[in-house]
């Protein structure tokens, strides 16, 4: 059990916590929740020990052995394969104490201690799992969305994100009773979301998470600790129970939800002026959700560092772009064009409110990059609407901002390209006060990007998105660095936006909130889907499934094309002494083949033999000596083996 009692947790002069109170039970998957700032990573640090406790007392198990993703960049030749199976912890010290100890047995092989140290260094080795050492491993990469060419590929050839990946991958490899996970979501697609659930599911060991994403949340968890004024509260239930309760007990302070009653006026306005409407029933229909949620989430949204909304666009063409027959992906420098999606044949119409689904890697940020325009069509057609006016959230937009200038510049360098194009002042004062709707106060309008968090940065990218009055919003997963209130915040003014919308995301809160209809980007075209997301999360596991099939085939057909290739480069029709010659060179392979397979099966039966001998009591220097048999046969096994698959293609050499 980890115990908190009565605990002080201060960083620098801030007390983060005062005097907080609670208990974790073995097993139990925790939710840890609580606005930006309040402490969550700090607790984390208390529990992993990196960080001690100013005043109270803590607990945690000393024998429980703990994992967690180390959030540093791994800088290593090691192959992916190799670097996760680093992870099992355990498997490594066994290892090094294995070869300790034959060291010493090989220097003193009479000594019983020794051989006794010995016999229990290669039962615990097998108990570790050093047999599927390896298959664990790749399984938890490929589960994480990697291709299987990609399991030899060395880490420092991989992106930083997918690098990211493989530090989850190595933490998960990890034996672990307590398993902390600090936004474990950030770097992985909806396909490899979905995934880590089924994994996490299935964990035995207590489970601490934070994270934004409620419906993961919500998928792994069974209880929720909420951290606030310095203070934890501790809640029966996953995300959506705390959510629930919580509204019910601030419920009695009405000032949090008085906020939120212009934005409710504003849903209740646009559902009366077009439930009527069959051209608008949909939309309408998504407002009643959204007015449904509101007051549900007004606590939420009351704790937000800011509420903020899209102006009402001055003109909204319809419809907004037309697709016809097109074909979208990469140009590249002297070689044909790759092209990711083609016969692409779609229109966008004014309200639509789309959400754009696909696996890791099937094209959906290409489609989205292309209506932006930041690429091009390969072949085909994209016809806009007359004054479309694009607001773009790009993946990688909070690397492009520059670092080493402040908000304030950034607002005055976007007004000056846009030129008149945006008749709204865009004298210094004006964009200070609308940067200050965006929570960007004070000192913060001359801060340099650089130095700010990923969160200021998506609410600066926001801001100049909102600012430009776009009618078509382009959101390619654009909560990554948001907390969940700012999530909330975003979802209420995405549904009062009466412009268009197509939104790429793993968040699926924000997709069930916000969207009416759903595009499917794979297999090179985008469809409609007509199923929610549940359909969807259930395609995602078939399409893992065939593409682990289609991986099988191509190595197989890859085998088959070399054979096929030595077919080709050897005569169509040997000779007679052709066949004498490659019938007297295939004589010995054959008898030596002939002797593996004796010596092979010899070998299975006296390792299977040792097996089950090693499972009855046995003298100390016994057990030393069949574990040292054991090792041996197993290497002898495995280079039998090598040698049989050398001599089997010189022999299908020799026959083709």
């Amino acid at each position: 059990m980890i115990t908190l009692k009565n605990v002080i947790l201060r960083r620098s002069a801030k007390k983060l916590l005062d005097g907080a109170t609670v208990n974790l039970n073995p097993g139990e998957k925790v939710g840890l929740v609580g606005r930006n700032g309040a402490g969550k990573s700090s607790l984390f640090a208390l529990f992993n020990g990196s960080l001690h406790e100013d005043g109270g007392d803590f607990y945690v198990p000393k024998q429980w052995r703990m994992a967690q993703v180390a959030q540093d960049m791994p800088e290593t030749d090691e192959s992916a394969t190799e670097f996760v199976v680093g992870g099992d912890t355990r498997l490594t010290e066994l290892r090094a104490t294995l070869a300790a100890i034959e060291a010493a047995y090989e220097a003193n092989p009479d000594d019983a201690d020794i051989g006794m140290e010995l016999a229990h260094a290669y039962t615990d080795l097998a108990d570790a799992g050093e047999h599927d050492a390896v298959p664990r491993a790749q399984a938890l990469i490929l589960g994480l969305g990697f291709k299987s060419h990609e399991l030899d590929g060395a880490v420092n050839s991989f992106s930083g994100g997918w690098r990211m990946r493989l530090q989850l991958a190595r933490a998960l490899m990890c034996p672990s009773d307590l398993l902390l996970l600090d936004e474990p979501t950030n770097h992985l697609d909806l396909d490899a979301l979905v995934w880590l659930e089924a994994w996490l599911q299935k964990y035995a060991g207590t489970m601490i998470v934070i994270s934004h994403d409620r419906e993961f949340l919500d998928a792994v968890t069974d209880v929720t600790l909420h951290i606030a004024n310095a203070q934890l509260t501790r809640y029966g239930g996953n995300y959506s129970a705390f959510e629930t309760l919580r509204a019910e007990q601030m419920a009695l302070q009405q000032t949090a939800f008085s906020k939120q009653q212009d934005k409710i006026a504003h849903l209740q306005k646009f559902i009366d002026r077009f439930k009527a409407k069959a051209s608008k029933a949909k939309q309408a229909q998504s407002r009643v959700k959204a007015l449904e949620r509101m007051e549900k989430v007004a606590p939420l949204l009351a704790e937000a560092d800011f509420t903020f909304e899209f102006k009402e666009p001055g003109n909204i063409p319809n419809p907004m772009l037309s697709i016809s027959n097109a074909s979208f992906g990469y140009e590249i420098e002297d070689e044909a064009p790759k092209t990711i999606l083609r016969g692409v044949s779609r229109s966008v119409l004014a309200g639509q409110r789309i959400g754009i689904l696909g696996a890791n890697g099937q094209g959906k940020s290409t489609l989205v990059k292309t209506i932006a325009r930041e690429m091009g069509a390969l072949a085909g057609e994209v016809t806009e609407g007359k004054g479309l006016n694009i607001g773009y959230f790009a993946q990688q937009e909070l690397d492009v901002l520059r670092p080493q200038d402040n908000p304030l510049e950034h607002m005055v360098r976007m007004a000056r390209e846009l030129g008149s194009a945006v008749k709204e002042s865009t004298g210094e004062q004006a964009l200070r006060g609308f940067l200050g709707s965006f929570n960007f106060s004070g000192d913060m309008v001359k801060q340099p990007v650089g130095t700010m968090s990923g969160g200021e940065k998506a609410r600066l990218v926001l801001a100049m998105m909102v600012w430009q009055r776009p009618n078509l919003l382009l959101l390619d997963e654009p909560t990554n660095h948001l907390d969940l209130a700012t999530r909330e915040a975003l979802a209420v003014a995405l549904n009062e936006f009466e412009g268009t919308l197509m939104l790429v995301s793993h968040d699926r809160a924000l997709l069930r909130s916000v969207c009416d209809e759903f595009w499917l980007v794979g297999r090179g075209v985008v469809t409609d889907f007509d199923g929610d997301l549940d359909d969807y999360q259930r395609y995602l596991l078939d399409e893992a499934k065939r593409l682990r099939e289609e991986a099988k085939i191509a190595v197989r057909e890859a085998e088959s094309a070399v054979v096929a290739a030595a077919a080709a480069a050897a005569p169509a029709k040997p000779n007679a002494q052709d066949r004498q010659q490659r019938s007297d060179q295939a004589k010995p392979i054959k008898r030596e083949i002939a002797q593996i397979d004796e010596r092979l099966a010899s070998a299975n039966a006296e390792r299977t033999t040792l097996e089950a001998r090693l499972a009855e009591p046995l003298t100390p220097a016994a057990i030393a000596d069949a574990g040292k048999r054991l090792k041996a046969l197993n290497d002898e096994i495995a280079k039998l083996e090598e040698r049989w698959l050398a001599l089997s293609d010189q022999l299908e050499a020799l026959a083709a």
